[in-house]
Parts: structure tokens; sequence; C-alpha cells
């Protein structure tokens, strides 16, 4: 597992082999699914970008852009992509070349953002580019699916400045069950269904992935990960998030864009009350805006912090008692509730917290240090 965008780790990655895959219901009738899946070698790796101050050319190097293009150049099927904005060239060239030797390339996006050249450059090519071509509510996804197999996403958006001047995590899982939700989602918009008219049929709410790791002593280890999966606005997403607030026992830290839904900043004060140690950081440009939840979260719990990044602290991350930790696209924001198209993974595996809590706490840091 990887917290670091590396090349030579990507392509090690990318060698993760399925080996076994079962279905199973639970609930009345079937109603909510359960899908246990083995995977070999790594089954996540997680990404930040590094943003430095002031930002210059010279430092466009090495970033999430040159990580995902690596894993797009290995795609040997299928390659979906779903991007709320686009402007990176050296993706763009990896998608073209796929399309090229014969893989079947993808692309929806917000139409707000469809003029960007990268985006026209794929058309020019012969991929198809879905809009959204909505008054009312974003397109605003990041996610690929690659190859029915591997799912990346994450609050990152694929531009350079989502890239190398504000705070953004990715993730990429070797999950099938994870990639056909997505693949579903993606083509409900494919065929131009956004927002409100989403289905609400993910087929895969709750996965669970048994990794098979080597040990150190050359020994095979296995682990159990619980993974859920929600789309905004069918889903409910709200809902689960603050389901998981609510059974927070010890701590909670959460980094947020934008946050200005009530009910999200209802249950982590209930949580402060109860004892619970809360700690968050919220884009500084946002804090005080119209509608957010800054100042009352501020009220009942001391430490909330304007960030430090002097572009965009871009996360949408919630992380529970160092052992779950909610990530995606979805802001905490009522429009991201009821008219975007959102996606939420919540990761209950505290490897993965670790490396969640470390970039909270540098994010943290940044923003002591501003004050």
């Amino acid at each position: 597992m990887l917290r670091k965008p590396s090349r030579s780790a990507t392509l090690i990655a990318v060698l993760a082999i399925l080996i076994i895959a079962q279905v199973a219901c639970d609930g009345p009738g079937g109603g909510s699914r359960t899908v246990s899946e083995t995977v070999s070698g790594d089954w996540i790796h997680v990404y930040f970008t590094s943003p430095r101050y002031p930002d210059d050319d010279a430092y466009h190097h090495d970033g999430l852009d040159e990580v995902l293009a690596t894993v797009i150049d290995q795609a040997e099927s299928s390659v979906d992509v779903a991007a709320y904005d686009f402007d990176l060239e050296r993706v763009a060239d990896a998608l073209i070349a796929a399309h090229n030797r014969g893989v079947r390339v993808r692309f929806v996006t917000e139409s707000d953002n469809a003029d960007e050249d990268a985006v026209r450059d794929l058309e020019r090519a012969g991929i198809p580019v879905i809009e959204d071509e909505r008054d009312s509510g974003l397109m605003h996804d990041k996610f690929i699916v690659i190859d029915q197999v591997w799912l990346w996403t994450g609050s990152w958006n694929l531009t350079s400045n989502g890239t190398y001047r504000n705070n953004n995590n990715a993730v990429m899982i070797a999950s099938p069950a994870l990639a056909e939700n997505y693949t579903a989602e993606f083509e409900e918009m494919f065929a131009g269904e956004f927002g409100p008219t989403s289905s609400a049929d993910t087929p895969n709410p709750r996965v669970i992935i048994t990794a098979e790791l080597e040990g150190a002593d050359g020994q095979i280890q296995t682990k159990q990960i619980e993974v859920e999966n929600y789309f905004a606005p069918e889903d409910s997403a709200a809902a689960q998030i603050i389901a998981e607030i609510k059974n927070a026992q010890s701590r909670i830290r959460f980094m947020a864009f934008t946050f200005t839904s009530e009910e999200i900043a209802d249950a982590m004060v209930e949580r402060a009350q109860a004892g619970v140690v809360v700690q968050g950081v919220i884009e500084d440009r946002n804090a005080r805006g119209d509608y957010s939840q800054y100042d009352y979260l501020s009220e009942y719990i001391p430490d909330i912090l304007p960030d430090g990044n002097p572009y965009i602290m871009h996360h949408k991350v919630i992380i529970i008692d160092d052992e779950t930790v909610i990530l995606g696209s979805y802001n905490f924001t009522a429009s991201a509730e009821d008219r975007n198209d959102e996606n939420v993974l919540i990761i209950h595996d505290a490897e993965v917290a670790a490396l969640f809590v470390q970039e909270f706490g540098r994010v943290y840091e940044t923003a002591r240090t501003a004050e």
C-alpha cells in the first residue's frame, strides 16, 4: 500500500490478481447485497497531492497525472472516465493512445467545463464525450474504471491545479464489485441520466475484500476490509455518512472543501458533546461563506480551523476512530446530496485510515501555522 505517487509502484499494483469472487445476499428478499472478493497483491493504493507555494511549472512532474497515465497505458479492454473538470494533456494523450490500440474509451463530463482543450482533443480522436447539459446541478464525479477491475476515485479533479496546487486525495482499488457499481453509474450518465434522474440501482453497496499479501517471512497473510459505496442523489449518501459519525466512539477528524450541511454538522456536534474528540479543517475561502457550518461547529468544537493552503484545500474526508475513512467527490452540502452527481466510499480499514490521518496532520499543521 502506497501513499506517494510512484511509477514503479503503480506498475506493480496493476499486476494484482483477482482469484475469487463470491456473492451473498442479506436482508429480506436479498435487498441488501454483499459481495465477497479475494485479491492477491496490493488491493489499494492511496495517493495525496503535495502542493507547493508559490507554484512553478518546474514542479509539475511526478504527480497524479503521471501515475494515472501509466495505469491507463496498461488498460487492455476498457477505460470509462467521469471527470468534472479535465485539462491534463498527459492523461488525454494516454486515453487517446489507449483508444488507438483498440481499448474502448468513453468520457463523461460537466458541460460547464467541456470546452477545455484536453476534452476537445478526446473528441477529435474519436472518443465519445457526453456532457450533462443541465442548468441545475453538476456532474461532479471524479472516477475512472479500467478493465472492469480497477477503480480510481477521490477528491482529485483531473486538472493541473488539482494536481499541483490543491490538496487532494485519490485511491486506486482492485475490485470488480466496486468497478461494477461505478460502471452502472457511468452507464446511466452516458445514456443521459444525471442527478435526480439517476436510478437507485447500485449493484454492490457493501463489498468485503479479502486481501492476500506476502509477509516479510514469505508467508501469505490475509486481511478483510469492508467497503461501502454510495452515489448521490439516489443513495441517500448523507444518511450513510451521518450513521458513521453517530457510531464514532473516540475521535472524528475531517477535511472539507465546503461544509454547509446542517445535518452532518449536528451529528458531529452531538458526538462532541458526548465526549468524542472532533477536529476539522475547512477551506479558508468557504469557511465563512453563505450557509457555512464553520461558525456553528466552532461554537461547540474548539478545534476547527480554516485551512492554510494559499491555493485550495480540496479534500472531502471524514476519519472516524482511526478505523474508517469516508471519501469521494461528495462535498458536505445540500447540492451534493440533492442535485449533483457524486460518489462516496466508506472504507473500514485501520491501515488506510492511518494514511488519511497522516494527511490530516499535514493539512492541520499548515492551517495552524497560518493562523
